[in-house]
């Protein structure tokens, strides 16, 4: 992609995520500029068409799958994914109290996919977890156990991802393994 056509499009981005992809709670949009551009077309294109944010009970999900359809065809994601790209990550907020001692030994099974320091990995198509803002992986993983993300027959990764939310036991085992990647 080229980081200058990006930088364009990326302004209806920045509305809502931030200027330089730091993410907004009160937007409720993620850090952006902490994921890979692969992962970030692979989202965009999910949003585009129907594979992510189509659920009801995923109103912020809901809230992206039009704004995605601004970028018209797969040269502008790849475009706006570049220029994203470009952005220094900032500090994660770490709104969420947890025993990161705890979260450690469950992250021992994320890690498998997600990396030993949450970096992320592409050839099992694991975005990077470290740096984003956990009250976003929060809402995510509760979006994949309660089925308003990964449920679409497309979404091969989501599914996977549907069963390890749910091995997580309850609300505190998942503070608790955020607690854990706001070390990282």
């Amino acid at each position: 992609g080229d980081p200058i056509a990006g930088k364009v499009s990326y302004t209806t981005c920045a509305a809502c995520h931030g200027e330089q992809g730091e993410g907004n709670v009160a937007m409720n949009a993620p850090s952006l500029a902490v994921l890979q551009p692969w992962y970030i077309e692979r989202q965009i294109e999910y949003f585009k068409h129907g594979i992510r944010g189509a659920s009801d009970t995923d109103e912020f999900g809901k809230q992206m799958a039009p704004m995605a359809n601004m970028l018209v065809d797969a040269g502008a994601v790849r475009d706006v994914a570049a220029y994203i790209d470009t952005l220094e990550p900032g500090a994660p907020s770490n709104s969420l109290a947890g025993d990161a001692e705890r979260g450690a030994m469950f992250y021992t099974t994320c890690g498998a996919c997600h990396g030993a320091k949450a970096q992320g990995n592409s050839a099992l198509q694991a975005p990077r977890l470290a740096g984003q803002n956990d009250w976003y992986l929060k809402r995510q993983l509760q979006n994949f156990r309660s089925g308003a993300r990964g449920a679409n027959q497309e979404d091969t990764y989501g599914h996977q991802m549907v069963l390890m939310a749910r091995s997580l036991q309850n609300e505190q085992s998942i503070d608790d393994l955020l607690a854990y990647l706001n070390t990282l």
